[in-house]
């Protein structure tokens, strides 16, 4: 981020952002769950500023959970720094992890997973081009037009991370009700025409018929509405 600030340019964020403005910036030593704001002032290097993101106290219980739900593969990207995002996920139990990652670094990082679908969840502003790259992005906590909740497929609306792998069950739920409302109405029209055809029925019986093999489908899908199974 830059600013002017009487007659001065300052910018704000991550080393790769700050150095490329100020080259002479250079890296904070971090110890474990750290995290550096870097600061230039008119092209030169300010200083940095320290801080702690606490990691949510249920992050390693939505991993656990999310694998036994038959998630094969689990990345962290992150813009923090290498040593903070190492330490972040080995708490909670992430091997794989891609840091100091500017918003176009976490798009390339998805595009090049071989294996699809693939699910992108991300709680900042600066995660929208990466949710809408995935083939499924999951915008957390964003309330109203963000451009996060814009450009995600789902969006959940309290900053709960364990409710990811709930959005993943419901999903699951709805593609398969959907894809049993569908053969269901194909294998009852299809045996109605036959049964029609052969003269078993009148006409205006199987029209009625039909109508019930409609209502039949509409209420299968209807369904979807319920909450899902935990």
């Amino acid at each position: 981020m830059t600013a002017a600030l009487e007659d001065r340019v300052v910018a704000v964020g991550t080393l790769a952002f700050v150095q490329s403005l100020a080259p002479d910036a250079v890296e904070t030593s971090l110890i474990g769950g750290e995290l550096a704001i870097y600061v230039a002032v008119d092209g030169r290097f300010a200083g940095s500023i320290i801080a702690t993101d606490p990691v949510r106290s249920n992050a390693g219980a939505t991993i656990d959970d999310l694998r036994r739900r038959g998630v094969s593969r689990i990345m962290m990207l992150t813009g923090d720094a290498q040593s903070t995002a190492d330490h972040v996920a080995q708490s909670i139990g992430i091997k794989e992890v891609l840091a100091n990652c500017l918003p176009i670094d976490k798009v390339n990082a998805v595009r090049g997973i071989p294996v699809r679908p693939v699910l992108m969840v991300g709680d900042g502003v600066n995660d929208s081009p990466v949710l809408a790259s995935a083939d499924v992005g999951i915008a957390m906590g964003a309330r109203g037009a963000t451009a996060a909740s814009e450009a995600a497929s789902a969006v959940i609306l309290v900053d709960d991370i364990s409710l990811v792998g709930r959005a993943i069950e419901i999903g699951q739920d709805t593609v398969r009700i959907a894809l049993q409302s569908i053969w269901l109405g194909i294998a009852l029209s299809i045996a109605l025409m036959v049964i029609a055809a052969f003269g078993f029925i009148p006409a205006t019986l199987g029209a009625g018929i039909q109508e019930v093999v409609d209502l039949a489908t509409i209420f299968n899908a209807l369904r979807t509405l319920r909450s899902p199974r935990h």
